[in-house]
């Protein structure tokens, strides 16, 4: 397929979309490779899988997505064509920089951070001056979008701080860029648009993004520290917050269509990823058993993969001329992310019950190149050529 720039770069979306889905498929295969030992690595196979799915798929995703809607929010002017694309082509060089570290050496790897840290910067530059700009009456929701792109740019400096060997800051990397960055931004982000596009009536609750954000924020500490009490209790409070709140809205999935149904789905998957999180803290302190991470990959496939593959396919779709809508293959996407993280937390119960079971997890790293591959080849063309 000929890449027609004219068209490729119409968009914000479009590039970064489209690197963020490659990046999926590539990152995952070598995150594979260093953490069944193929490769050796002068990082560890965890910082590699989190730092590059952090900031080389869900930070691009974020780009493509912010840099189209965020002047929309704002009713501002679309962004000038040529600052997204000096950004875009940042990531790219960053990207490339990234694979070769993998093989070459930490050093080519710390020169994509750099690369990248500097794409994120001049993202989160252009929403701070939309943002301060504009002369809408009510900019909360902006302002928490604003609030957890920041707190990814402190995280990718910490990460790269790591890298120079003070190992004490991963952790606090890892909580920040998780809880307040994706996390945060992404939930920011659902609790604008998904009551919108179900046409709920219920008002909007002041209240409830400053006090998620606080509970955000706590999980977060929490976490970094290994106060695994409160962490277990804060992640249970906020559930139940987030819960109480997306019923009252009233959404009805049983009744939408595919492409607004999985929304709802990702949406209610932030407070049951939170509640699972909470039960599986539970059975470690109970059994003293460690689940391996099973409740970030709760939230972060279940609510963010899913909503990120839902909102991706309406922006394609409705930015291409399409009427959003989601096919067949389109819903067994959306239900390959759900299969994918059920592999994934039987995984995590392998390792800490010595199932003998670890074709789990290359089963559950096949289904997420699957699930991005396929995305990929469906709506590629319309990337590239519209």
């Amino acid at each position: 397929m000929q890449v027609n720039t004219k068209y490729f770069l119409s968009q914000p979306h479009q590039p970064f979309f489209l690197l963020s889905i490659v990046n999926a498929v590539i990152f995952m295969g070598l995150f594979v490779l260093g953490y069944k030992g193929v490769i050796v690595l002068e990082f560890t196979p965890l910082f590699l899988h989190v730092y590059s799915f952090i900031y080389g798929v869900f930070f691009l995703a974020f780009s493509g997505f912010l840099f189209t809607t965020f002047p929309r929010f704002n009713q501002t002017e679309v962004i000038q064509k040529e600052y997204y694309i000096r950004v875009f082509f940042l990531s790219l060089l960053a990207s490339i920089l990234l694979y070769m570290g993998v093989f070459f050496g930490k050093y080519i790897f710390l020169a994509g951070m750099f690369l990248l840290l500097l794409a994120e910067a001049l993202m989160v530059y252009k929403l701070y001056m939309i943002y301060t700009t504009s002369r809408v009456a009510d900019k909360s929701d902006s302002f928490w979008i604003l609030g957890g792109n920041f707190f990814g740019l402190f995280a990718h400096i910490l990460f790269i701080v790591y890298m120079f060997g003070v190992d004490d800051l991963f952790g606090i990397a890892l909580s920040l860029s998780v809880f307040m960055f994706v996390l945060f931004t992404a939930f920011s982000i659902a609790q604008r648009m998904i009551p919108f596009f179900s046409h709920s009536f219920a008002t909007k609750n002041t209240r409830f993004v400053p006090v998620s954000f606080v509970l955000f924020l706590l999980v977060s500490v929490s976490s970094s520290m290994d106060l695994h009490y409160m962490n277990t209790l804060l992640v249970l409070i906020l559930s139940f917050v987030l819960a109480k709140e997306f019923l009252r809205w009233k959404l009805d999935p049983f009744a939408s269509p595919a492409i607004l149904w999985v929304l709802h789905l990702a949406l209610f998957w932030l407070p049951a990823g939170f509640l699972l999180w909470g039960v599986c803290n539970v059975i470690e302190i109970v059994s003293g058993v460690d689940l391996y991470f099973i409740g970030y990959h709760f939230v972060l496939l279940g609510f963010l993969t899913t909503v990120l593959i839902g909102f991706g396919t309406r922006v394609i779709l409705g930015h291409s001329g399409n009427v959003p809508h989601a096919d067949k293959v389109s819903v067994v996407l959306f239900v390959l992310v759900q299969v994918t993280l059920l592999i994934r937390a039987l995984y995590s119960f392998n390792v800490a019950y010595g199932w003998e079971m670890d074709f789990l997890f290359d089963i559950a790293s096949l289904c997420w190149i699957i699930l991005f591959g396929v995305w990929g080849l469906k709506f590629g063309k319309v990337l590239v050529t519209r």
